[in-house]
């Protein structure tokens, strides 16, 4: 028989006074955050032998994961479902994940009708922006998903440049501004672009910068980036969009018409990338190159560094 020892999420550590009191801290970190413990984060043979360099090296690797998915989870015991008075008797609920030393706060626009697909007590679209919350928060910023208010549960294009979307989203940042006082940038895909634009102009001041990808071009869609007062945006505006988009309304070499208008904005660029593997599904969906299927972390990281020092 091999060698079996304390178990921590599913592995068997050897019974050393270490592995012990991780199992003990481990426990006590996710009670006080109130998180469920996985049911299996990883596993390792409970018949392995721990024996020699290879065991050492072994047990090592097991020990940092476990340490580092304990720190995880105490940060994301922070995350919760906020809701917003906005408008006399409406509400407008966003998704808080507020992080230690926050460099800035990301508010997440989603595309197709809005929201975050809240369900089971966590957001859960397959949305770009929705999928991707925690790679943005790992960079170091505070992240704030926006849902859609209670009159209005599908956004169209027309609310989204409306003045009561703007009125939402004021109300949501000054929120945001009460927790944590970090920059607050907005960053949009898809329809969420429409939103990002509407309320970079009908805002001023209240934005760091904007974010916009896959961005809606044609000019067949009310709203569309291009088709917007692009002039009386002032901030830094990053247009990030995969080269091989096929979606007739996001078409890459259209993308050019909205860093043409942002002649004002203090620092613009145009992002096009390559990349990713295996889209699948409509073209204008989240799981094809429209969604930067395959390639999250790298686009997330890019957006990230230029949030952190905007450049032309």
């Amino acid at each position: 028989m091999g060698y079996q020892g304390t178990k921590v999420f599913g592995a068997y550590l050897p019974h050393v006074p270490f592995a012990d009191n991780l199992q003990i801290f481990v426990n006590s970190c996710l009670a006080q955050g109130g998180q469920k413990k996985p049911s299996v984060i990883m596993s390792m043979d409970n018949e392995a032998s721990f024996s020699g360099l290879g065991g050492i090296i072994a047990m090592g690797k097991a020990l940092v994961g476990l340490l580092l998915l304990a720190v995880t989870h105490i940060a994301g015991a922070q995350d919760a479902l906020i809701s917003v008075s906005t408008r006399g008797a409406q509400t407008i609920t966003y998704w808080w994940m507020p992080r230690d030393h926050a460099q800035a706060t990301v508010l997440l626009f989603s595309g197709g009708s809005g929201g975050m697909g809240y369900k089971n007590g966590r957001p859960e679209s397959g949305n770009f922006l929705v999928r991707t919350r925690d790679y943005f928060a790992s960079e170091g910023f505070n992240v704030a998903i926006l849902g859609n208010p209670s009159d209005k549960r599908l956004l169209d294009e027309y609310w989204r440049t409306s003045s009561a979307h703007a009125t939402d989203v004021k109300n949501v940042i000054a929120d945001i501004r009460t927790k944590n006082d970090a920059p607050v940038w907005a960053v949009g895909t898809s329809m969420g672009t429409i939103s990002v634009a509407a309320v970079g102009i009908a805002l001023p001041g209240q934005l760091a910068g904007l974010v916009i990808t896959s961005s809606i071009t044609s000019f067949r869609v009310t709203g569309a980036v291009p088709r917007q007062d692009l002039e009386d945006i002032r901030v830094p505006v990053l247009v990030y969009h995969h080269q091989f988009d096929a979606c007739l309304v996001t078409p890459a070499n259209d993308a050019t018409r909205i860093l043409n208008k942002l002649n004002n904005a203090s620092v613009k660029k145009l992002v096009l990338v390559t990349g990713g593997e295996n889209p699948a599904g409509d073209s204008c969906e989240a799981f094809h190159w429209h969604g930067f299927i395959g390639m999250e972390a790298r686009v997330v990281k890019e957006i990230a560094d230029w949030i952190k020092s905007p450049q032309g």
